[in-house]
């Protein structure tokens, strides 16, 4: 896919736009699944604003990514509540369990699922509550076989 086929319409509509970085950068990654690397001057230029300018909202926000996803995405809570229920446990059996797999594991700081966590998502579109590391490996072992 041209990287500069896709930019080129979404930076024309948004060019004259204050404050068009945001919505820029959510067309991008929604097109291409992920924001590379290479699109970060053009962006840069055709918004007025420095590399670092672009680079450091990239970084700062968890939802952008500059690699492309696995097949599947698994966000896990780490916000106070799931934490306070054996949710940095999870993200450490979900870290160690996912290592080289083809699944991309994401932090998130909140699904809504504060009294029944820790929690997790798969795909934007599944929520798992009261997540125990044995719940996890069996929604993996099945996003795995689907590939």
């Amino acid at each position: 896919m041209d990287t500069n086929a896709i930019l080129g319409p979404i930076l024309d509509a948004h060019r004259e736009e204050q404050g068009a970085l945001l919505p820029v950068l959510h067309q991008v990654q929604d097109a291409l699944g992920h924001i590379p690397p290479d699109a970060i001057p053009a962006i840069a230029a055709a918004l007025n604003l420095s590399r670092a300018e672009v680079h450091g909202v990239i970084s700062y926000y968890h939802h952008f990514r500059q690699e492309p996803a696995g097949r599947h995405v698994v966000r896990v809570c780490c916000a106070e509540a799931c934490q306070a229920v054996g949710g940095e446990a999870l993200a450490e059996h979900a870290r160690t369990r996912l290592a080289g797999s083809e699944v991309t594991l994401e932090p998130v700081y909140c699904l809504g699922l504060c009294a029944c966590g820790p929690a997790l998502q798969v795909d934007e579109t599944h929520l798992h509550a009261a997540m125990t590391p044995v719940k996890f490996d069996v929604i993996v072992a099945r996003l795995e076989s689907e590939s």
